[in-house]
Protein backbone atom coordinates (compact mmCIF):
# COMPACT_ATOMS: atom_id res chain seq x y z
CA UNK A 1 0.00 0.00 0.00
CA UNK A 2 2.75 2.48 0.66
CA UNK A 3 5.65 3.20 -0.51
CA UNK A 4 7.44 5.54 2.30
CA UNK A 5 6.38 5.58 6.40
CA UNK A 6 7.28 8.70 8.00
CA UNK A 7 7.60 7.98 11.74
CA UNK A 8 7.44 10.26 14.65
CA UNK A 9 9.97 9.59 17.45
CA UNK A 10 9.16 10.31 20.87
CA UNK A 11 5.97 8.13 22.00
CA UNK A 12 6.13 6.99 18.67
CA UNK A 13 9.78 4.92 18.60
CA UNK A 14 11.32 5.55 22.03
CA UNK A 15 9.53 6.60 25.57
CA UNK A 16 11.45 9.98 26.23
CA UNK A 17 9.14 10.77 29.60
CA UNK A 18 12.17 10.74 32.00
CA UNK A 19 14.68 12.54 30.00
CA UNK A 20 12.07 15.20 28.66
CA UNK A 21 10.37 15.85 32.06
CA UNK A 22 13.89 16.08 33.84
CA UNK A 23 14.61 19.05 31.15
CA UNK A 24 11.73 20.53 31.55
CA UNK A 25 11.72 20.43 35.63
CA UNK A 26 15.40 21.91 34.86
CA UNK A 27 14.02 24.35 32.87
CA UNK A 28 11.43 25.68 35.21
CA UNK A 29 13.34 25.69 38.51
CA UNK A 30 15.52 28.27 36.81
CA UNK A 31 12.28 30.35 36.87
CA UNK A 32 11.27 29.24 40.29
CA UNK A 33 8.47 26.97 39.62
CA UNK A 34 8.72 23.49 41.22
CA UNK A 35 6.36 20.54 39.78
CA UNK A 36 5.54 17.89 42.61
CA UNK A 37 4.23 15.41 39.98
CA UNK A 38 6.03 14.60 37.20
CA UNK A 39 3.35 13.27 35.15
CA UNK A 40 2.04 17.06 35.03
CA UNK A 41 4.65 17.80 32.30
CA UNK A 42 3.71 14.32 30.03
CA UNK A 43 2.11 17.17 27.87
CA UNK A 44 5.84 18.59 26.96
CA UNK A 45 6.14 15.34 25.31
CA UNK A 46 5.38 16.06 21.54
CA UNK A 47 4.48 19.37 20.63
CA UNK A 48 7.16 21.97 20.01
CA UNK A 49 8.31 23.15 23.50
CA UNK A 50 8.14 27.16 22.74
CA UNK A 51 4.83 26.06 22.60
CA UNK A 52 4.45 24.56 25.51
CA UNK A 53 5.96 26.71 27.99
CA UNK A 54 3.98 29.68 26.88
CA UNK A 55 0.54 27.63 26.78
CA UNK A 56 1.52 25.84 30.44
CA UNK A 57 2.90 28.43 32.08
CA UNK A 58 2.29 31.66 30.22
CA UNK A 59 5.57 32.85 29.63
CA UNK A 60 6.31 35.10 27.16
CA UNK A 61 7.67 35.12 23.96
CA UNK A 62 11.41 35.99 25.16
CA UNK A 63 11.00 33.94 28.84
CA UNK A 64 10.04 30.74 26.55
CA UNK A 65 13.38 31.03 24.47
CA UNK A 66 15.26 31.21 28.01
CA UNK A 67 13.61 28.44 29.19
CA UNK A 68 14.77 26.16 26.06
CA UNK A 69 18.43 27.49 26.48
CA UNK A 70 17.81 25.97 29.82
CA UNK A 71 16.13 23.04 28.84
CA UNK A 72 19.03 21.99 26.08
CA UNK A 73 21.32 22.74 29.02
CA UNK A 74 20.00 19.34 30.63
CA UNK A 75 18.81 17.49 27.52
CA UNK A 76 21.64 17.43 25.48
CA UNK A 77 24.27 16.01 28.14
CA UNK A 78 21.43 13.82 30.28
CA UNK A 79 18.01 13.98 29.20
CA UNK A 80 18.93 12.83 25.57
CA UNK A 81 19.99 9.05 27.30
CA UNK A 82 16.89 9.07 29.59
CA UNK A 83 14.90 7.15 26.96
CA UNK A 84 13.96 3.58 26.06
CA UNK A 85 13.08 2.52 22.95
CA UNK A 86 9.61 0.81 22.79
CA UNK A 87 9.40 -3.19 22.78
CA UNK A 88 8.50 -4.62 19.46
CA UNK A 89 9.49 -1.29 17.87
CA UNK A 90 12.80 -2.93 16.30
CA UNK A 91 10.79 -5.68 14.68
CA UNK A 92 8.23 -3.21 13.20
CA UNK A 93 11.22 -1.57 11.38
CA UNK A 94 13.35 -4.64 10.89
CA UNK A 95 9.61 -6.25 9.07
CA UNK A 96 9.22 -3.37 7.33
CA UNK A 97 12.90 -2.36 5.59
CA UNK A 98 12.48 -6.56 4.67
CA UNK A 99 9.64 -5.53 2.40
CA UNK A 100 11.51 -3.07 0.73
CA UNK A 101 9.96 0.17 2.24
CA UNK A 102 11.52 3.28 3.09
CA UNK A 103 11.61 4.51 6.25
CA UNK A 104 11.68 8.56 7.19
CA UNK A 105 11.46 9.95 10.55
CA UNK A 106 9.82 13.20 10.73
CA UNK A 107 9.83 14.54 14.38
CA UNK A 108 9.88 18.29 16.00
CA UNK A 109 12.75 17.31 18.20
CA UNK A 110 16.13 18.92 16.62
CA UNK A 111 17.40 17.46 13.67
CA UNK A 112 20.81 16.50 15.44
CA UNK A 113 19.31 15.28 19.03
CA UNK A 114 17.04 13.05 16.39
CA UNK A 115 20.33 11.63 14.86
CA UNK A 116 21.91 10.99 17.99
CA UNK A 117 19.21 9.24 19.76
CA UNK A 118 18.39 6.47 16.51
CA UNK A 119 22.40 6.17 16.35
CA UNK A 120 22.72 5.11 20.39
CA UNK A 121 19.86 2.99 20.18
CA UNK A 122 21.13 1.45 16.92
CA UNK A 123 18.01 2.61 15.04
CA UNK A 124 19.70 4.79 12.16
CA UNK A 125 20.17 1.13 9.89
CA UNK A 126 16.68 1.32 9.62
CA UNK A 127 16.36 4.64 8.36
CA UNK A 128 16.66 6.23 4.84
CA UNK A 129 16.11 9.96 5.96
CA UNK A 130 16.14 11.47 9.36
CA UNK A 131 13.51 15.18 9.44
CA UNK A 132 13.79 17.22 12.49
CA UNK A 133 13.41 20.78 13.61
CA UNK A 134 16.42 23.31 12.84
CA UNK A 135 17.48 23.86 16.42
CA UNK A 136 16.45 27.81 16.15
CA UNK A 137 12.88 26.50 16.28
CA UNK A 138 12.05 27.66 12.49
CA UNK A 139 11.08 24.64 11.62
CA UNK A 140 9.37 22.80 14.18
CA UNK A 141 5.74 22.60 13.43
CA UNK A 142 5.36 18.70 12.41
CA UNK A 143 3.63 19.93 8.97
CA UNK A 144 6.74 21.92 8.45
CA UNK A 145 8.70 19.18 9.54
CA UNK A 146 6.79 15.88 7.10
CA UNK A 147 7.08 18.62 4.09
CA UNK A 148 10.68 19.15 4.64
CA UNK A 149 10.84 15.06 4.57
CA UNK A 150 8.94 14.83 1.46
CA UNK A 151 10.82 17.35 -0.51
CA UNK A 152 14.29 16.22 0.33
CA UNK A 153 13.45 12.35 -0.20
CA UNK A 154 11.25 13.73 -3.88
CA UNK A 155 8.37 11.95 -2.81
CA UNK A 156 5.61 13.62 -5.09
CA UNK A 157 2.87 11.23 -5.06
CA UNK A 158 1.33 11.61 -1.70
CA UNK A 159 -0.80 8.33 -1.63
CA UNK A 160 2.82 6.65 -1.42
CA UNK A 161 3.61 7.92 2.06
CA UNK A 162 2.00 7.83 5.28
CA UNK A 163 2.72 9.23 8.96
CA UNK A 164 2.75 7.53 11.91
CA UNK A 165 2.67 9.00 15.58
CA UNK A 166 0.99 9.50 19.05
CA UNK A 167 -0.35 12.86 19.32
CA UNK A 168 -2.56 15.23 17.06
CA UNK A 169 0.28 17.56 16.23
CA UNK A 170 1.33 14.39 14.20
CA UNK A 171 -2.38 13.42 12.52
CA UNK A 172 -2.47 17.24 12.01
CA UNK A 173 0.51 17.96 10.46
CA UNK A 174 0.58 15.15 8.16
CA UNK A 175 -3.14 16.10 6.96
CA UNK A 176 -2.20 19.49 6.02
CA UNK A 177 0.46 18.41 3.83
CA UNK A 178 -2.02 15.86 2.37
CA UNK A 179 -0.89 12.47 4.19
CA UNK A 180 -2.79 9.67 6.30
CA UNK A 181 -1.60 9.04 9.52
CA UNK A 182 -1.81 6.18 11.69
CA UNK A 183 -2.35 7.32 15.47
CA UNK A 184 -0.73 4.92 17.75
CA UNK A 185 -1.83 4.00 21.71
CA UNK A 186 0.99 2.84 23.67
CA UNK A 187 2.76 6.41 23.60
CA UNK A 188 1.70 9.99 24.96
CA UNK A 189 -1.86 10.43 23.38
CA UNK A 190 -4.95 8.68 23.94
CA UNK A 191 -7.60 7.20 21.56
CA UNK A 192 -10.12 10.52 21.67
CA UNK A 193 -7.17 12.91 21.19
CA UNK A 194 -6.00 11.12 17.92
CA UNK A 195 -9.55 10.44 16.59
CA UNK A 196 -10.74 14.13 17.17
CA UNK A 197 -7.64 14.95 15.38
CA UNK A 198 -8.77 13.07 11.96
CA UNK A 199 -6.60 9.96 12.44
CA UNK A 200 -7.15 7.47 9.71
CA UNK A 201 -6.05 4.23 11.56
CA UNK A 202 -5.80 3.42 14.71
CA UNK A 203 -2.52 1.39 16.33
CA UNK A 204 -2.87 -0.23 19.82
CA UNK A 205 0.75 -1.85 19.87
CA UNK A 206 3.86 -1.19 17.46
CA UNK A 207 2.83 -5.27 16.48
CA UNK A 208 -0.85 -3.28 15.15
CA UNK A 209 1.25 -1.08 12.85
CA UNK A 210 2.30 -3.73 10.87
CA UNK A 211 -1.25 -4.75 10.71
CA UNK A 212 -2.45 -1.62 9.41
CA UNK A 213 0.52 -1.13 7.00
CA UNK A 214 -0.32 -5.11 5.17
CA UNK A 215 -4.14 -3.79 5.15
CA UNK A 216 -4.79 -6.86 7.90
CA UNK A 217 -6.48 -4.13 10.86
Amino acid sequence: MYKYILFDLDGTLTDPGLGITNAVMHALKKFNIEVPDRSELYKFIGPPLLESFEKYYGMTEEESQLALQYYREYFKPYGLYENTVYDGIEEVLMALKSQGKKLILATSKPEPFAVEILRHFGLDKYFDFVAGATMDEKRVRKADVIAYALESCGITELSEAIMIGDREHDVLGAKEVGLQCIGVLYGYGDLEELEKAGANYIAKTPEDILKVLSGNE
